[in-house]
């Protein structure tokens, strides 16, 4: 048997071990998705038990998406953006950040194309992985957030990026093609929004990295103003979908995935 899994804490709210299992019974694999809490301390010695017991990969949660990056070796993308979110044991442990590839497939599955200028409203961990992974893909990122010295130190790593605060959204989003919001306003109430409506408008691509509710205000304005929306359960599919495929070698099985992601949230 082949084991897969997630290392973070907590973990029990994870709903990707139902999506992985799912994608595991529709390819009649014989492999099990488990999770891992380890504390902070142990946390170096889990990685190297991991792989001495032949786990075939790990995905990352909070609070070790950073945390893991000196115990592996991570590939170009992952070191840029400084946090891994998916472990490949297959030779040396490699980590990857399958959160910013999650981002442009989510997009491309709408049949948005990732250039011209986008717009990625926060700062943190979502935030660095949206703006590198656009970045990567050729658009022109704009960063905006409500401590402006965060977005500034982001925003110069990140070619051509530029930093904002909150308040300058209209301007920012009047031109722009894509707009991803990587805050979690909208997550505790859906009647919260970062991005005032005036701003939004149907030239626009919105992805919330919100999933719960899957139904945000951010996304019910975006509509209401023509614009494509993508709800973060996209997001979350694709990097589990980018993290199977990487760890198996096989294309997944994107809609039984999604149809058991969506079952569980």
């Amino acid at each position: 048997m082949e084991v897969f899994g997630l290392i973070g804490r907590p973990v029990g709210h994870s709903v990707s071990p139902p999506m992985h299992e799912a994608a595991y019974a529709a390819l009649e694999m014989d492999a099990r998705y488990v999770t891992f809490e380890p504390a902070p301390e142990d946390l170096e010695t889990a990685i190297e038990g991991a792989d001495a017991l032949g786990i075939r990969g790990l995905n990352v949660t909070i609070p070790y998406k950073e945390d893991v990056l000196p115990l592996v070796s991570p590939d170009p993308l992952a070191a840029r953006i400084g946090a891994v979110n998916t472990i490949d044991f297959a030779d040396a442990p490699t980590g990857h950040n399958t959160d910013a590839t999650g981002v442009v497939r989510a997009f491309d599955h709408h049949g948005v194309d990732v250039d011209g200028a986008a717009v990625v409203v926060g700062a943190g961990g979502a935030g660095r992985a949206a703006a590198f992974a656009l970045a990567e893909e050729g658009a022109t990122v704009r960063i905006a957030n409500r401590t402006v010295t965060r977005a500034e130190a982001l925003a110069e790593e990140i070619p051509g990026g530029s930093a904002h605060s909150l308040d300058e959204l209209e301007v920012l989003l009047a031109d722009a093609r894509l707009l991803v919001n990587a805050t979690s306003v909208g997550m505790e109430a859906d009647d919260e929004t970062p991005v005032p409506a005036a701003a939004l408008h149907a030239d626009l691509a919105v992805l919330d990295a919100v999933y719960a509710p899957l139904e945000t205000r951010l996304l019910r304005e975006a509509r209401a103003a023509g614009a494509t929306t993508v709800d973060g359960a996209w997001m979350l599919l694709f990097q589990g979908v980018e993290a199977f495929e990487l760890w198996t070698g096989r294309e997944a099985p994107v809609d039984r995935m999604n149809e058991a992601l969506r079952g569980a949230l």
